[in-house]
């Protein structure tokens, strides 16, 4: 039986779009869409807060190490589709005062890289209700074309933040401290810095 062999230029494709992700160039890239959001615990039940408002950048790198980039939203802009809680959001986080929620991301730690997708550890500082927090979040980056997306979570305590105003009518309504904030961003390197 006679083998075939695959030709040249076809196995050289294929060992190049093989290279896992964390090993890729990664170009610098602009928001596209994305959500941030907060899962949390209340007296009444859990509820969770998000939004689709955000911004942000991805700063390339010869390699997944070293991006950095920025998102961030109008800590207004957070919904939980009930008016009465998110008025008591907003008066909790101060967003007249502290308009701005935000994740700078200052480097990423890959794992379990694939072809086109890798776990990751995102490495950076949060910040809520002004105050600037070192923060780690542990999720998944795909690459599709000339798309990154990224999704990630951490756990949150808003008192870390200085954030009050936890508890109503005189302390029977309560919101737990711990929280989980979400995101899930994608950037595009073709849509222009």
């Amino acid at each position: 039986m006679k083998r075939s062999l695959m030709p040249w230029p076809l196995l050289l494709l294929v060992m190049v779009t093989a290279r896992p992700l964390a090993a890729q160039a990664i170009p610098d890239a602009s928001r596209v869409r994305g959500t941030l959001a907060f899962d949390a615990t209340a007296t009444l039940g859990a509820f969770t807060g998000s939004t689709t408002t955000i911004r942000g950048h991805l700063s390339g790198a010869p390699t997944l190490v070293g991006v950095q980039g920025w998102v961030e939203a109008q800590a207004k802009s957070l919904s939980s589709q009930n008016g009465k809680r998110d008025r008591d959001t907003w008066s909790s986080l101060e967003v007249e005062k502290y308009p701005t929620i935000r994740f700078d991301l200052d480097s990423v730690s890959p794992a379990q890289a694939h072809s086109d997708s890798s776990a990751v550890v995102l490495h950076g500082h949060f910040t809520l209700h002004g105050q600037k927090r070192t923060a780690a979040l542990t999720g998944w980056l795909w690459q599709k074309g000339t798309t990154w997306r990224v999704r990630a979570s951490t756990p949150l305590n808003v008192k870390d933040y200085g954030v009050g105003g936890l508890t109503k009518a005189f302390g029977m309504l309560r919101m737990n401290e711990h929280i989980t904030v979400r995101v899930d961003v994608t950037f595009d390197a073709g849509e222009g810095s």
